[in-house]
């Protein structure tokens, strides 16, 4: 009789740890008080108020705000392209649906144009003699090879040391109509400098220009150091990513890379539509037009943009 009792002691005492066990759980969950969580699809931190649920942990995806008035997820990602900028001149982000690209405007490659101790005198289009020389030369200064130092523009590529931002759709489309480039930056190029069209001036041809141009086809003045004709520092009668228009479009070389060769269908803006090196998908870039300018050059982009653009600042 007195194992029974003993058994049946160990079997009651067991039965009454188990009981406080739960209670113990049970109290837990009562000390919990339920936060009402809502869904962040865009991941801004702002909450949707109409998608919601409550629990005592933080559920992923959702936060404690309620105030996201669009809380639809951005599917925009960086075109594989901005991959060739020089990020070290260069920073591209997305910013919602669009693209912001900042540069300080220095190009990555060497030129006649860096800071040097030649000394060269030029005239401005305001008729003012301009002396330009320095104490040092820039480590990427060279010497001057299909231009000279008579003719080369006044001002070194350092005196044009400065910020200029373009912001442009991150999924830019063809507009209803084309329009005109303006004097002065139209683009950005991979380097970080500036691309400019085919004008000097108001209604002036680069004719007159091109002997101050450097072997990469670009000069400074007025603003910065700027191409206008085919980038020679990297690119020469090929498919190279040349920069961005400022109608959020890329520019390439003069060769195709879905056909290794001379596009045939370009429009009057050397634009058509085709896959690249940095797509499987087709899409509406722009060409260097395979098109001699004055029998020995090429000029980077000759005609209006095909997109809507944006300042570049």
């Amino acid at each position: 009789m007195k194992n029974i009792f003993k058994i049946t002691l160990v079997f009651a005492l067991i039965a009454i740890s188990i009981a406080c066990t739960s209670d113990d759980n049970n109290s837990d969950s009562d000390d919990c008080t339920p936060t009402t969580w809502y869904q962040d699809l865009d991941g801004d931190g702002l909450g949707n108020a109409a998608v919601s649920q409550s629990s005592c942990d933080q559920p992923s995806g959702y936060v404690a705000d309620n105030t996201d008035t669009d809380d639809s997820a951005n599917t925009n990602t960086l075109h594989e392209a901005f991959a060739d900028f020089d990020a070290n001149n260069l920073d591209i982000a997305l910013s919602g649906d669009n693209v912001v690209i900042q540069t300080n405007g220095l190009p990555n490659h060497t030129s006649p144009y860096w800071s040097n101790t030649t000394s060269r005198t030029a005239t401005d289009p305001m008729g003012n003699t301009i002396t330009t020389v320095s104490s040092s030369n820039h480590e990427n200064w060279i010497e001057p090879i299909v231009t000279t130092n008579e003719q080369m523009a006044p001002g070194n590529i350092d005196d044009f040391n400065g910020s200029y931002s373009l912001t442009v759709s991150a999924n830019p489309q063809l507009a209803s109509s084309s329009s005109a480039t303006g004097l002065g930056a139209i683009g950005i190029a991979v380097s970080g400098a500036m691309i400019y069209n085919d004008e000097e001036g108001p209604n002036v041809p680069l004719d007159d220009a091109v002997g101050s141009l450097d072997y990469t086809a670009a000069h400074t003045g007025p603003q910065s150091y700027h191409y206008h004709l085919e980038t020679k520092a990297w690119s020469e009668d090929d498919d190279e990513l040349i920069g961005i228009i400022a109608d959020g479009f890329f520019i390439y070389g003069r060769k195709c890379n879905s056909t290794g060769t001379y596009p045939t269908d370009l429009d009057a803006s050397g634009g058509h539509t085709s896959t690249t090196q940095h797509t499987t998908t087709a899409e509406y870039h722009y060409h260097i037009q395979n098109e001699l300018y004055l029998n020995s050059y090429y000029i980077l982009f000759p005609g209006d943009y095909q997109g809507t653009p944006s300042n570049i600042q």
